[in-house]
Order: structure tokens, then C-alpha cells, then sequence
């Protein structure tokens, strides 16, 4: 009988046991090609080059949605020049949060089948000339096209793999790492609110258009600044076998060795398929008729569509909508962006018409902004300590942002409003601080590119719609404060999804805890019948 021959050179572990010795004839002809494939990631820094990952981070957040939360100064002007309703105007900022929600997953797949500093530089470009182009428009429509599409689009392809990044940059950090990089939307908010206010006053918000889409191309500096974490290895791939002399034989292997052999199979097979290798050994050993008569049809079926699924996995991980917690963290979001975007968006129209001042209105967001990078870096912290945990903060949290929106209509005077913006930065900041942290603890870190990109996915209803319902209140009531009461609903209503992922954690905590126990108690018992035991030495 002919059996195969296996070189070394695909065996990771040497074939060695304290009972049986296995001699790999390594004369086989077999021919072998070398490409350079990434392997697994190396141990998280947390410090370091991750620093410089955080900063990236940090501009990127600001040139995203800072310029999202100051463009409120825009809509007053937009809405004064095309004669519109509060609705329509608002659909500019929708429809660019909605479509960095929805492309999210196709900037996670791109970032894993290229990389993540050519996907964020594309998008940098792509957010610019949306900019630019809308600078020109001549009505709605195409702002909703340049300012409100293309600009989201280029958004998301660069906020998604840059958040990923810094996932990945750190583990016993993460918290803190993600309140900094998030306290870039608050520091460039405050910078850019009255920035906005000078250039239109100055060149109209059309040249002010203009001098954003220049000022979006640092972004591009944002996506040089990604430097992998994966390293690459030479690995050599079989595009070969031939069997000609007498080898080795997995049947005539004991029981140990081959529990030794499997997981090496594996993982060489692994790293042959992300390498790009035209075939690997084992594949080709089975798919051999001559080698193996009993191949069926209905085995390379399922090897086909296994290798399918596997590729597949590799970018987008579509098994996340099974997992309950996951599901309910998501319709959390998508509530919570309802009560997210549209606070930002009313408030500077909102003191207007009160009679608060252009300038003193703008200055209520960068009050806002200064409270909430106060509440990002102090509640990041706290999150970082573990005093308690991470969704309970986020649940407490949630509940107060929607109880200060709900009071808003009560402030009329600048007063008021400042005593108002200075308590929804803070809380509106403890609460973006630690709600994407809340995700890999949910999913784990090596799904948390994909988990991202369908959170992003499923909250874009949300981003999408809330402006605009907003938007028709204030249309129908002929009163701003009406967006905020509605803001403050949906804010509520997505604590009680936070309430039951909260008791979901607990059961499952209990069910293992009870496991370990029952183990326990196993060995305990064995342990005590193995004292009882006479000696019989």
C-alpha cells in the first residue's frame, strides 16, 4: 500500500511522543512556494506606537462628528437661504449619519481584505470632494447628495477602521483609550463652532464649505498614521504532493500524536488559505481519486462551501446577528441615535429663537463641547477602574442624558440655556465615553471589527430618522423644544434594552458560575473517595 509522504516543512510541531518516535522522511519531491501571510496579532502594547494610533483617533473624531455637532451653525444659514422647512434642512445631517452607519461594515471589510490606512485615506478624499461640491449646489437635493451622502460615505471609511485600530492597540487601557479619542469630537467642536460662525459671516457658507473640504484632507495625515499590528512570517506552501516512496501514515500514529498533529493541520491550513496558496497538502491529498477512492461528490461540495464560509469570515462576521446580546446592544443604539444627532443639530436654532445672539449661540456648543470632553476623559477613567460594570454605567448614564433633554424646553434665557448645554456636554459625554468600550466586552476583541461595522449597520435607522422626526415636530408645533422632548424619549426607551442586556449578563454569569461549582464538587468527591481507599501496596 502507498501512503503519502509529509515534509517537515508544513509540520509547526516536531512529531515526537514519550512512547513512539515517527521518522518523516524529508526526501520526498515536493515542491514548495513561499509567500509572506499575517498571522496571529501581537501582544496588545498598550503604550508605545499606540499612542500615535490614539492621535489618529483623536483628529479623526473631530473632523467627523465634530464637524457634524458644529454644523448646526451652517443649518441656520442653509435653512434661511433655500427657504425650506426645519425637516428638509435637517436631512442633510441625517442622511450623513445614516451613511456612515451603513457603510460601516463595508469600511471593516474593505480595512480586512486591504488595510486600514489605505481604506482611511480613500475616505478622506471621498468626504472632501463631497464638500467641495457642495459648496456648489443649487438646491437640497444636491446638498443631500454632496454634504449629505458623499461626505458620510468618506466618513465612514475613515472613523470605522480607525476606532478598530485603537481596539486593537489596547486591551487593559481600551476605556481610557476610547474616551481620549472620542474627546477629539468635543476639543475640535469647540475650535471649529465659532470658526464656522467667522467663515460664514466672512465668505458665506459657501466659501465656508469650501474651506472645510480643504481642512477634511488632514484626515488623509490621520491614515498614514496607521501602522499595522499583524506581523508577517515567510510560511511555505505545497503546491505538490507526490507520493513516490514509503512515508508516514497517520493511521499507524498512536492516539497522542495524532491529538498532537490535528490542531498543526489546522493552523497550516489556515495560513495556506490567508496566504493565497494554489493548494495545500492535505487538500490535495484528499482530492487525489487515486489516493483516495472513496472521495465522494458530496465531500468536495461541503469542502467547497466550507472553504467559502471561511473566506468569507475572514471580513464580514455574519454570524454576530445569532448573537442575542449583541442584537439587543443594537437595538440600544438604534434608540439611542435617535436622541443622539438632533440635540446638536437645534440647539444654536433653538437659542436663536429665543433671541440669544448669533455669536452667543454659537458659543453654547463650545461651551457643550468643553463639558462634554470633561465628561469623556473623567468617565473613561472611571470605567477604567472597574468599580462597576461597564454597562450599568452606560445604563445610568443613558437615563440622565434623556432626563436633560427632556428639561430643555424649561431654559429661555442664556443663562438657562448655558446652565443646559454645560449639563448635556457632560453627561452626553460620559455617555459616547464608554459605549462603543461596551462592545468588545460583548463580542470579544478578534470580532470586534465586524461587530462594529453591524452596530453601526443596525443604529443607522436611527441616525438616519431622528433629525427628521425632529425636525416634523418642530414643524407642526412651531416650537425647537419639541426635538429635544423627543430626543429625550428615544434616550430613555434605549436604557430599558441596556436593563435587559444587563440581567441577560447576570443569568449567563450565574449559569457559569453553577458549572464551575457542579466541577468542583466532582472533584471534591472524587478526591474524598480516593482517601477512603485502602492501600493495597
Amino acid at each position: 500500500m502507498r501512503v503519502p509522504q509529509f515534509s517537515v516543512a508544513w509540520f509547526p510541531y516536531s512529531l515526537h511522543s514519550t512512547k513512539t518516535r515517527v521518522q518523516v522522511n524529508m526526501d520526498s519531491p515536493v515542491k514548495t512556494r513561499n509567500r509572506r501571510v499575517a498571522v496571529d496579532p501581537a501582544t496588545v502594547p498598550d503604550g508605545g506606537y499606540a499612542w500615535f494610533i490614539l492621535l489618529s483617533c483623536f483628529l479623526v473624531f473631530g473632523l467627523t462628528f465634530g464637524v457634524i455637532k458644529a454644523f448646526g451653525v451652517f443649518y441656520v444659514e442653509i435653512h434661511r437661504y433655500f427657504e425650506t422647512t426645519a425637516a428638509g434642512t435637517s436631512w442633510i445631517t441625517s442622511i450623513a449619519v445614516a451613511t456612515i452607519h451603513i457603510v460601516a461594515p463595508i469600511a471593516s471589510a474593505l480595512s480586512a481584505r486591504y488595510s486600514h490606512r489605505s481604506v482611511v485615506i480613500m475616505g478622506a478624499l471621498i468626504c472632501s470632494i463631497g464638500v467641495v461640491l457642495g459648496a456648489f449646489a443649487r438646491n437640497l437635493i444636491e446638498l443631500y447628495l454632496t454634504v449629505g451622502f458623499l461626505n458620510g460615505f468618506g466618513y465612514a471609511l475613515t472613523w470605522t477602521p480607525t476606532v478598530t485600530m485603537v481596539g486593537m492597540y489596547f486591551e487593559r487601557r481600551r476605556p481610557l483609550a476610547n474616551a481620549l479619542a472620542s474627546s477629539g469630537e468635543c476639543i475640535i467642536t469647540f475650535v471649529l463652532t465659532p470658526l464656522f460662525q467667522f467663515l460664514i459671516d466672512s465668505y458665506s457658507w459657501r466659501g465656508a464649505l469650501l474651506i472645510l473640504g480643504g481642512l477634511q484632507l488632514n484626515l488623509c495625515v490621520c491614515g498614514m498614521l496607521l501602522r499595522p499590528l499583524k506581523t508577517a512570517r515567510e510560511v511555505t506552501c505545497m503546491s505538490e504532493v507526490k507520493a513516490e516512496e514509503e512515508g508516514l501514515s497517520l493511521q499507524l500514529l498512536p492516539k497522542e500524536d495524532l491529538d498532537e498533529i490535528k490542531p498543526s493541520f489546522q493552523v497550516d491550513k489556515e495560513l495556506n488559505t490567508s496566504g493565497g496558496c494554489d493548494q495545500d497538502p492535505i487538500t490535495t491529498f484528499l482530492e487525489d481519486p487515486e489516493e483516495n477512492p472513496k472521495l465522494t461528490k458530496d465531500y468536495a461540495r461541503s469542502s467547497r462551501r466550507t472553504k467559502l464560509r471561511t473566506k468569507i469570515l475572514q471580513y464580514v462576521d455574519y454570524t454576530l446577528i445569532t448573537n442575542a446580546p449583541f442584537m439587543f446592544y443594537s437595538m440600544f443604539g438604534v434608540f439611542a441615535a435617535l436622541g443622539f444627532f438632533a440635540p446638536s443639530l437645534f440647539l444654536v436654532p433653538y437659542a436663536r429663537s429665543k433671541g440669544i445672539e448669533e455669536y452667543q449661540a454659537a458659543a453654547l456648543m463650545s461651551i457643550s463641547a468643553v463639558l462634554d470632553l470633561f465628561g469623556r476623559v473623567f468617565f473613561g477613567w472611571v470605567a477604567n477602574l472597574r468599580l462597576v460594570e461597564t454597562v450599568q454605567q452606560l445604563t445610568a448614564t443613558v437615563i440622565l442624558l434623556g432626563t436633560v433633554l427632556l428639561l430643555c424646553p424649561l431654559a429661555s434665557s442664556f443663562s438657562e440655556l448655558v446652565a443646559f448645554s454645560a449639563a448635556h456636554g457632560l453627561v452626553y459625554g460620559a455617555t459616547v465615553a464608554i459605549h462603543i468600550t461596551v462592545l468588545p466586552e460583548i463580542v470579544g476583541v478578534e470580532r470586534f471589527g465586524s461587530a462594529l461595522g453591524f452596530f453601526m449597520l443596525i443604529r443607522s435607522s436611527g441616525g438616519l430618522l431622528g433629525p427628521p422626526i425632529a425636525g416634523f415636530f418642530i414643524d407642526k408645533m412651531d416650537n425647537y423644544g419639541t426635538g429635544f422632548l423627543m430626543s429625550g424619549v428615544a434616550l430613555i426607551v434605549s436604557a430599558l434594552f441596556l436593563l435587559i442586556l444587563h440581567q441577560m449578563n447576570r443569568r449567563n454569569q450565574g449559569t457559569v458560575t453553577k458549572g464551575h461549582g457542579m466541577q468542583m464538587d466532582k472533584v471534591e468527591r472524587s478526591l474524598r473517595v480516593e482517601e477512603k481507599e485502602p492501600d493495597m501496596t
